[in-house]
């Protein structure tokens, strides 16, 4: 065996993708959010409590300043503490959701700045439409698209984010050409994901549940680095996230998740020209 964990999982490209679109449109069409009162578990995992949320980052204002249905527990960090948003950005969030963290971001780029959701699940992108209403988040749009083909153009973004959505991609060197892409010159990236610290069993490697869970789809740190560097970014940085492993080991109930992924910060900056 290897002294370094694998990277990514053992599925073909095309089942991984369908394993996740199938588990998030699940997930968008309940009755009731990841983080509600009656929900018995994370959407990320199979075990953590609905008191996710908080656990990974978020304050109690935060989540009090979004009408209900947009948190559903899908995150493993807060990347807009990370992302050190300015009045007037345009900020894009690979992976939306149901919009949490877009409604978060348009609060501090206000109403001259624009925030884009990009989600590849129909489902899910509906329900970030109707949660835009319900925010009244005029100055926030959602679109329908993979985040390995952004429907983006070049060059128009200043901060890209992402909450634990990058571990599920078969292609992640590919999210992050695009993510580099679409930055303007001197744009930065503010990402909270998951990174492999150790070898998962083979059999999690191989699993639709688990990848889709994000539990064994997850990249080292040092091969992450290599990626963003390969993109072209800049000021690098992936820092893994303390106590973690506590809210990720409830993500299961049979085996113990923090015993090869950790929650990270992941940064990194496009070159001015």
């Amino acid at each position: 065996m290897s002294d370094s964990p694998p990277e990514g999982s053992d599925l073909d490209p095309a089942e991984q993708r369908s394993a996740v679109r199938e588990r998030y449109a699940d997930i968008a069409t309940q009755d009731e959010g990841c983080c509600s009162e009656e929900a018995t578990s994370s959407c990320c995992g199979d075990g953590a409590a609905a008191s996710t949320s908080t656990e990974v980052g978020y304050s109690a204002a935060e989540l009090a300043a979004v009408e209900p249905g947009a948190d559903l527990g899908l995150g493993c960090g807060n990347p807009t503490a990370i992302a050190s948003l300015e009045p007037g950005e345009v900020v894009l969030d690979l992976g939306s959701g149901a919009g949490f963290d877009c409604f978060l971001a348009a609060r501090e780029v206000g109403p001259e700045g624009q925030v884009i959701g990009v989600d590849m699940t129909p489902a899910m992108v509906e329900k970030a439409r109707e949660n835009a209403e319900a925010n009244e988040a005029g100055n926030v749009a959602f679109r329908l698209g993979e985040i390995e083909h952004l429907p983006v153009a070049d060059a128009t973004v200043d901060v890209a984010i992402s909450n634990c959505v990058i571990n599920l991609s078969p292609d992640k060197p590919q999210v992050f050409r695009e993510a580099h892409r679409v930055l303007r010159p001197g744009g930065r990236l503010a990402i909270s994901d998951v990174v492999l610290t150790a070898e998962p069993p083979a059999d999690l490697r191989a699993d639709p549940d688990s990848v889709a869970a994000c539990v064994s789809g997850a990249a080292t740190i040092p091969a992450l680095e290599g990626m963003l560097a390969e993109a072209g970014f800049a000021d690098v940085t992936i820092e893994r996230k303390d106590g973690s492993q506590e809210f990720i080991s409830e993500w299961d109930d049979g085996y113990d998740p923090s015993e090869f992924v950790r929650s990270a910060r992941i940064e990194g900056r496009k070159p001015a020209d």
